[in-house]
């Protein structure tokens, strides 16, 4: 069976017709696409192996997954671009049915029998297409299988929308090139990102709104503790203050799904009706809990998706063309997952890695019409708002890194367990949740006073901005937000007096760093985002979420120089 002779007439996009006029001017065995979620990669990879199959370059192809739930969402694609795949192939069966034009299989099922996919691969010209090819490093043994199998391939489509990873693993049929300082770096061979996208109209939008606290605990000990979250602390009472507020039965995370709530409410009132929700949990024992309290909380029992119920896609399907508001997931909704409806997210996981950030965030980005914004709620972690802030930077995959940074945070984490299981007698004593800032664009938004304890006022200014607004004006609207609420704080300073506390300093600082960052972009004329960057270039440091008190302090004496 062949495809169409004639290639699909679906429409491209401006970046997938330049990257598509590459490809077919080079003819490359090899090619790299990075493409931020949301994107179209599937689209643009289904166009490739159409154009492939009518010129008979090829004559049958292989796509290679990282989940199960994957295969079917390819082999639905695929058909409406004419081109039957199996995503029921099994290794124990030699053949599929001639009527397909190729078949779906995950990196688990290479790596289970290379020898397999590699006789296939030998008898037919095959397009192998690696759906988030950056699995092909997971494991050593994932990586000789990918080669064994798929060395002799007449052409390969690697696409990714994440192309990093935190380990030297070199990941397969990618070229590393030297960047000149000893290490070398991932080559794409086209490469669109979020901010190219999110220029285009192509993606959301994504506003974090960042909620800190006082954390309490008990150890096995017997000792109480007490920390403020996301404040400079240990790492073991970093990741501990962490975990109590994650507790599904403590008060932060009740306090923080309500708030989402009512910005999903918001949303689904103010032109968008069929937004959904998403809880991102650490494991199931978490996600079984956080469906009680959202239950709880909304009087509607949420789809709950984990990885070992067999239904698991069935129900992702369901709930992606449904319109019911809530879902709660460990790790089946993950990369190329597409449920476009999702705008708003509970980041209630203790994850940090920039990779897994990036696949969760990816979720939520992916446009339908213009206008729609992505919510997203999380820990005031650290590590958590320096990747909120850093959304728009392009990572390429360093290999031979001679220094590469450990995160002493990452490290106690792995040497504690996930949030909902016990851990040498810790004890969660409970959390508060205020809103510390909101994040968009790169830039920090502080709320006016120093403490915004959910159901303020001001957490209400930021949980009702409207759901359909372009990036300009969510920027616009957000500046307008701090300028009323400083005013207000202005207008009541004299009569509430507030303790200066640490949290109060960064908050204040932050927020004199960023009206002294938007004078100087109506000075200039330059983005906001540039001088936030010409800052740190000058300065050094993490973005304006992480940075320190003396960091926020240098920044403010070189943007006044800036504007001198």
């Amino acid at each position: 069976m062949r495809a169409s002779e004639a290639p699909s007439t679906r429409a491209l996009r401006g970046w997938q017709r330049r990257a598509l006029v590459r490809y077919l001017t080079a003819k490359p065995r090899d090619f790299l696409l990075v493409a931020t979620p949301g994107a179209g990669k599937t689209a643009f990879a289904l166009r490739i192996a159409t154009e492939l199959l009518a010129d008979r370059s090829v004559d049958t192809i292989t796509v290679v997954v990282p989940t199960e739930h994957l295969k079917t969402q390819w082999a639905l694609a695929a058909a409406a671009d004419g081109i039957a795949l199996d995503p029921k192939f099994r290794n124990a069966a030699a053949h599929t049915s001639a009527e397909y034009h190729g078949i779906v299989v995950t990196y688990a099922q290479v790596a289970s029998h290379p020898a397999r996919h590699r006789v296939r691969t030998e008898s037919r010209r095959t397009l192998v297409i690696f759906d988030e090819i950056h699995h092909g490093g997971d494991a050593k043994s994932w990586g000789e299988s990918i080669r064994e199998a798929f060395g002799d391939a007449a052409r390969r489509l690697a696409l990714t929308g994440t192309p990093f990873r935190s380990d030297d693993a070199a990941i397969p049929f990618v070229r590393y090139e030297p960047d000149g300082n000893g290490v070398l770096r991932s080559a794409a061979d086209h490469t669109y990102g979020y901010a190219d996208a999110l220029a285009d109209g192509v993606v959301r939008p994504v506003v974090f709104l960042a909620y800190s606290g006082e954390t309490r605990w008990r150890d096995s000990a017997g000792g109480e503790y007490a920390a403020r979250l996301g404040e400079p602390a240990s790492a073991e009472h970093a990741v501990r203050a962490w975990r109590t507020a994650l507790d599904p039965a403590g008060e932060w995370m009740p306090a923080v799904v309500s708030a989402a709530d009512i910005r999903l409410r918001q949303l689904r009132d103010g032109g968008v009706p069929d937004a959904g929700g998403m809880i991102i949990a650490s494991d199931q024992k978490a996600a079984r809990a956080y469906a009680l309290l959202l239950q709880r909380i909304t009087g509607e029992a949420p789809t709950v998706v984990v990885s070992d119920d067999s239904s698991s896609s069935d129900r992702i399907a369901k709930f992606s063309t449904g319109t019911s508001r809530w879902l709660v997931a460990v790790r089946m909704v993950s990369e190329g997952v597409d449920v476009p409806r999702l705008a708003v997210g509970v980041y209630a996981t203790s994850a940090s890695t920039p990779l897994y950030f990036a696949q969760a965030i990816g979720r939520f980005v992916r446009s339908r019409r213009p206008g729609e914004t992505a919510s997203i709620f999380l820990p005031s972690v650290p590590s958590l708002l320096q990747l909120a802030s850093e959304l728009e930077a392009q990572r390429n995959h360093v290999l031979g890194e001679p220094h590469r940074e450990t995160d002493g945070l990452e490290a106690a984490q792995r040497r504690q367990t996930e949030p909902s299981e016990p851990e040498n007698g810790f004890i969660s004593l409970g959390a508060d949740a205020e809103l510390d800032q909101v994040i968009f664009d790169g830039s920090s938004f502080g709320t006016a006073e120093i403490l915004a304890p959910a159901g303020s006022d001001e957490e209400a200014d930021y949980l009702g901005l409207p759901g359909l607004l372009d990036a300009n004006q969510m920027r616009e609207l957000l500046l307008r937000r701090q300028v009323q609420q400083l005013d207000r704080r202005a207008r009541n300073g004299a009569a509430v007096a507030q303790p200066v506390t640490r949290h109060g300093q960064l908050r204040d600082l932050r927020r004199e760093l960023n009206a002294l960052v938007s004078a100087a972009h109506h000075r200039t004329g330059k983005p906001h985002g540039w001088i936030h960057n010409e800052l740190r270039r000058i300065c050094g440091g993490p973005p304006v979420a992480a940075a320190t008190s003396d960091q926020l302090r240098t920044r403010i004496e070189a943007v006044r120089g800036l504007t001198a």
